[in-house]
């Protein structure tokens, strides 16, 4: 009985070590490593090759031999960066310091470099994960805060060849240059850091959120990336992220600020022409960079874009020149530089998807009316645009989006065949949401700033000027 009871129970204890045995050698394996991609055939191989020299898509699923940035493509896209940080430093920070007066001049450019150093943190922390990381149609997520993922052997977060580093640090001097646009509705008369906390409330109210809507593949308004996309705009450049949302916000932050002491009883003219040319001369250049960088790599988009951007620019400056020497029997300099700037902003959303002679047309239109918001308008009005961003930027940037549906041609651009049916609505109704965010994020951050640091110096610091009283220096020491 006892030898019985005893045979079942070794039975049994062997079984379970046979089954622990068993689970425990399953537990050490390793797991199944992935497939690796296969080696690429000749054939894959120069197809990588043409892929790249027309900056187009990889072979799919093959181990390239080519896996990390292009080169070529790369280059461009790091002299495109340069360019646009170009821009905001020395080319706006010159332009704008010009059209000031002369105890007003370090100010603008301490506003320059203050914002460049700021939206540059917020960017590395979360800004660009915001901007284009997952999320939903309107907003990113935050997989890519302090830039974790974002590596310069990788490629694919902005386009094929070029590096993911270069693609953030590229939307970074876009991110740089759009709140600095701004700071010339409201110069030579508000706090410096208010100007500070305003950009940064303002970044995440209304430029990240943008960014998303207008360039991320999941973006509410990315006609060309997202096929689901609630609004099938499009934006090669930055007619909306960049100049309506810092147009628009300027129009209503200025007029919150209030006039500047003594505006339209006592002469303001700009304290140096020769500064605001030369920055306007800085822009130009360093707009190829923001136009035909924006093709993503050194192929035939940019060459369109680069033709596109030159011709609008010249076209506009004259024409402005001409309405001057129509309406006052005088051509300036400032009006030149007006011109040109206006004709750079309203061929942004467009540079990249009309041809030679559409983009000679929207210079005639950008020389034409923003000349007339910024002569008339204003007047009329009564608002203080110290240094027309809104009259350049927000009316500019406005034309051009809504003539981007008008003259945006497939035979330039690909992209624009699938959506050139009804692209004009969806051009209007882009420019619609654009105006009314940035209109109402402003109101309230620029409520929030006045409530927590004042918007305004005070009247004395304003007479003395910002120079001596904001910042203990000046510009010229006579």
């Amino acid at each position: 009985m006892i030898l019985f009871l005893v045979r079942p129970a070794r039975l049994l204890s062997s079984l379970l070590l046979f089954a622990c045995a068993v689970a425990t050698s399953h537990a050490q394996a390793p797991a199944a490593a992935p497939a690796a991609p296969a080696e690429p055939t000749l054939e894959q191989r120069v197809a990588d090759i043409e892929a790249y020299m027309n900056n187009g898509a990889r072979t799919p699923d093959v181990a390239s031999k080519v896996a990390g940035p292009g080169p070529g493509h790369n280059a461009w896209q790091m002299v495109s960066t340069a360019l646009v940080l170009f821009m905001t430093l020395p080319g706006l920070a010159l332009f704008y310091g010009g059209l000031v007066r002369r105890k007003n001049v370090l100010s603008v450019l301490a506003q320059c470099l203050g914002i460049a150093g700021l939206v540059t943190i917020l960017w590395w922390a979360i800004g660009y994960s915001l901007s284009f990381s997952g999320g939903n149609a309107f907003i990113g997520d935050t997989a890519n805060m302090f830039l974790n993922g974002v590596e310069p052997g990788k490629v694919g977060a902005g386009y094929h060849w070029i590096s993911d580093s270069m693609w953030a640090m590229f939307q970074l001097t876009f991110a740089i240059i759009t709140p600095a646009l701004i700071i010339g509705a409201i110069a030579e008369r508000m706090k410096f850091i208010a100007v500070l906390m305003f950009v940064t409330l303002w970044m995440f109210a209304v430029y990240f959120p943008f960014a998303h809507m207008v360039w991320a593949t999941s973006g509410f308004m990315c006609g060309p990336l997202n096929p689901t996309a609630g609004i099938k705009a499009i934006d090669f450049a930055g007619g909306t992220v960049v100049h309506m949302t810092s147009g628009w916000s300027a129009l209503v932050l200025c007029m919150m600020l209030g006039k500047r002491s003594g505006y339209g009883k006592v002469p303001m003219p700009p304290h140096s022409m020769v500064l605001c040319m030369v920055g306007t001369g800085m822009l130009w250049v360093g707009w190829y960079g923001f136009n035909a960088g924006s093709a993503l790599g050194a192929d035939a988009i940019a060459a369109n874009a680069f033709t596109t951007t030159t011709l609008a620019a010249a076209v506009a400056g004259f024409v402005w020149a001409l309405a001057e020497w129509v309406t006052r029997k005088r051509a300036s300099v400032l009006g030149f530089c007006s011109g040109i700037v206006a004709g750079l902003v309203v061929i942004t959303p467009a540079a990249g998807f009309v041809t030679a002679t559409s983009a000679v047309i929207m210079g005639v239109l950008a020389g034409i009316v923003p000349f007339f918001a910024v002569a008339y308008l204003k007047k009329m009005l009564g608002y203080d645009d110290a240094l027309d961003t809104f009259g350049i930027h927000g009316v500019g940037g406005t034309l051009g989006a809504i003539l981007t549906g008008v003259f945006a041609d497939e035979r330039v651009n690909s992209v624009v065949g699938p959506l050139k049916a009804g692209l004009l609505g969806e051009q209007l109704k882009a420019v619609a949401i654009t105006i009314v965010w940035s209109v109402v994020a402003t109101a309230v951050i620029a409520l929030i700033v006045k409530i927590t640091v004042g918007l305004r110096v005070t009247p004395e610091v304003e007479s003395a000027g910002l120079d001596v009283s904001e910042h203990g220096e000046e510009g010229y020491i006579s």
